[in-house]
């Protein structure tokens, strides 16, 4: 069965609310509470999980640990998960300071850059590699997930080493919009694309200008 695109983005979605309600020590949780949690109507919600099952009880709500459990099981949240950063600039270091990701199962274990000043430092633990040895270093199984902070100029290649090694999951920070074949999975993070997607609403409010 093909999940469409939006249900997939909405399970960890799911799974966060479902934890915080573990950790406030809530048994049970009905579709119109959760819904309110995250402002996504309880039929949307019912309709989403309907794709992976049966969950809950009419009347009765889910079951937050056994829901929760499953969630996880369905994304795969309850593995770790390897990342490669490639990108060693200042997003870069941002992302390997970033203390979110280990809680949540993924762990960079490696890390890229071309500027020969950066290449052997020590940050956060990880030593620096040059990224002409991206593949040597990559392509026994290295690493599940690229994440690219690279220069537009250059994401499409370094994306190219990462999928030539079996990554077929990739977070790109970078402004570029690269080429991957079917079967590898890219998502984009751009804070200026939603920033100047917001514009346009506070330009239609503001009226004509």
């Amino acid at each position: 069965m093909d999940i469409p695109e939006g249900v997939i983005d909405r399970l960890p979605k799911y799974a966060r609310a479902l934890g915080q309600l573990e950790a406030e020590g809530r048994d049970v949780v009905s579709s119109q509470e959760l819904g309110v949690r995250l402002n996504i109507t309880h039929a949307q919600i019912r309709k989403d999980l309907s794709y992976f099952g049966r969950f809950g009880k009419q009347g009765r709500g889910y079951n937050v640990q056994m829901l929760l459990d499953e969630l996880r099981r369905i994304v795969g949240l309850n593995r770790q998960w390897k990342m490669a950063l490639v990108g060693v600039g200042r997003l870069g270091r941002a992302i390997l300071g970033y203390e979110g990701f280990s809680p949540q199962g993924f762990r960079i274990v490696a890390a890229f850059d071309s500027d020969p000043s950066l290449i052997g430092t020590r940050i956060n633990g990880l030593t620096v590699k040059p990224v002409a040895d991206l593949e040597k270093e990559l392509c026994d199984g290295g690493a599940d997930i690229g994440i690219v902070a690279t220069p537009a100029e250059t994401a499409q290649s370094v994306i190219d080493s990462l999928v030539r090694c079996g990554v077929r999951a990739i977070l790109n920070y970078a402004p570029a919009f690269p080429n991957v074949p079917d079967g590898v999975h890219v998502r984009h993070i751009d804070p200026v694309l939603a920033l100047q997607a917001m514009t346009y609403h506070l330009k239609a409010g503001a009226g004509p200008g």
